[in-house]
C-alpha cells in the first residue's frame, strides 16, 4: 500500500505514520509543520525508520501541491486540520481555509486520479453541536444523557456550532458527498477525545495531554466550566487499528460515517473524576482554577461505537488508566532523552 498521510507528523499523523511504516507501507508524510513541537515528531520517525521515510512539506490549503503529493497512492488518510474551536472564533476565516478548502483540495486532488484513492477523513464530534435537543442529568461528579445510555449514534442531527464546527462539519459532508456524487471511496470519522504519545496538548486543543503533561512538568491548569463535562477516551493506537480495518475493508464502509470514541465503557468527567486517575501518576496535582464555559463545549458528549462494532469487529481495549501510564512514561522518556 502507498499512502498520503496529510498533518503526518501532527499527534495522530505520527502514530499512524509509525505503524504504517513498522507494517512495511509506502508512504509519503505531507505536513506544513506550523503546530509548535511537531519537528520532534518528525525527527523522532525519521531516527526510527530512516530514509524508508519520505516528508513532503506542504499545505493543504495549497491546491498544486496536493496534487503533487497524491500521485500514484493507493490512500489518503486526512489528518491535516487547524484543530482549536477557541482559534477558530479568533481567526474564522484562517480555520475555514484549513478545514473547509483545505478539505476539498484533498478530495479534488483525489477526483483527479485514475484509479482514485480511498480518501479517509478525521472529522469530530463537534458536528452534533451542543445537543441541546437531548435531556442531560447531573450528578455529583458528572454529567449523564438521561435516556441515551449508549451514547450519540450517527443518526444524531448535525448542528454546526462554532466557526470549527463549521469548518469541520462542511468538509465531513463534503468527503460524504463525493462519494454519492463522483464514487471516490471514504470514509469519515466523527471523533471524540483522543489521546496518547506524541500529543502536544495546550489548553485549548488536546485536554488530556495538557492535563497530564502539565501535572508533570509542574505548572497552572484553567479548568472551563465547572469540571463535571464529560468525554469518551481513546487510545490513540485503537484509532489507528480502526482506520486500516475500515481502509481494508473499503468495499463495505466506502460512504460511511463512524463516530470513534471509546465509547460508554470509557467515560471520565474532565476533572472531578479525571484528577483521581491522575495523582497517582503524577504525585502532586497542579494548582488550578476555574473559568466560564467556553463556547460550543458540550457538557456531555459520548460516543456510540456500536456500528464500528458490528462492521469492523473493533472494541477499545485500552482502559483510560492504563492509557494515562502510557501517555505519561513516553513523556517522560521524551524529557529525560532531551535533558540528556
Amino acid at each position: 500500500m502507498r499512502a498520503l498521510v496529510t498533518g503526518g507528523v501532527g499527534f495522530i499523523g505520527t502514530n499512524l505514520s509509525d505503524r504504517l511504516l513498522s507494517d512495511g507501507h509506502e508512504i509519503i508524510l505531507f505536513d506544513n509543520l506550523s503546530r509548535a513541537g511537531v519537528r520532534h515528531n518528525l525527527d523522532w520517525l525519521k531516527a526510527k525508520h530512516g530514509q524508508q521515510l519520505r516528508f513532503v512539506q506542504g499545505d493543504v490549503r495549497d491546491f498544486d501541491a496536493v496534487l503533487t503529493a497524491i500521485q500514484n497512492v493507493d490512500v489518503v488518510f486526512h489528518l491535516a486540520a487547524q484543530v482549536a474551536v477557541t482559534t477558530s472564533v479568533s481567526y474564522p476565516r484562517e480555520d475555514f481555509l484549513i478545514n473547509a478548502q483545505g478539505t476539498l483540495n484533498v478530495l479534488e486532488a483525489a477526483r483527479c486520479q485514475q484509479p482514485m484513492p480511498v480518501v479517509l477523513y478525521t472529522s469530530t464530534n463537534k458536528v452534533y453541536g451542543g445537543l441541546e435537543h437531548l435531556r442531560i442529568v447531573e450528578r455529583s461528579s458528572r454529567y449523564e444523557f438521561e435516556n441515551l445510555p449508549q451514547g450519540v449514534s450517527e443518526a444524531c442531527p448535525l448542528d454546526f456550532h462554532s466557526p470549527y464546527g463549521c469548518s469541520k462539519g462542511a468538509a465531513d459532508q463534503y468527503v460524504r458527498d463525493y462519494h454519492r456524487i463522483y464514487g471516490l471511496p471514504s470514509v469519515v470519522f466523527r471523533m471524540s477525545c483522543i489521546y496518547g504519545p506524541h500529543q502536544l496538548g495546550t489548553e485549548d486543543q488536546g485536554w488530556v495531554a495538557h492535563f497530564c503533561l502539565t501535572g508533570v512538568r509542574g505548572g497552572h491548569l484553567t479548568i472551563y466550566g465547572d469540571g463535571k463535562q464529560v468525554r469518551d477516551l481513546l487510545y490513540v493506537e485503537e484509532l489507528v487499528e480502526l482506520m486500516l480495518r475500515a481502509w481494508k475493508n473499503i468495499h463495505r464502509t466506502a460512504g460511511q460515517v463512524f463516530n470513534v470514541g471509546g465509547g460508554p465503557a470509557n467515560t471520565i468527567s474532565v476533572w472531578t473524576e479525571f484528577r483521581d486517575l491522575l495523582q497517582p501518576l503524577i504525585g502532586n496535582l497542579p494548582s488550578m482554577k476555574f473559568d466560564e464555559f467556553r463556547p460550543g463545549d458540550q457538557k456531555i458528549y459520548v460516543s456510540d461505537i456500536r456500528k464500528a462494532q458490528v462492521q469492523l469487529g473493533w472494541t477499545p481495549s485500552v482502559k483510560i488508566g492504563e492509557g494515562l501510564g502510557m501517555l505519561i512514561n513516553n513523556w517522560k522518556l521524551v524529557m529525560k532523552t532531551k535533558a540528556g
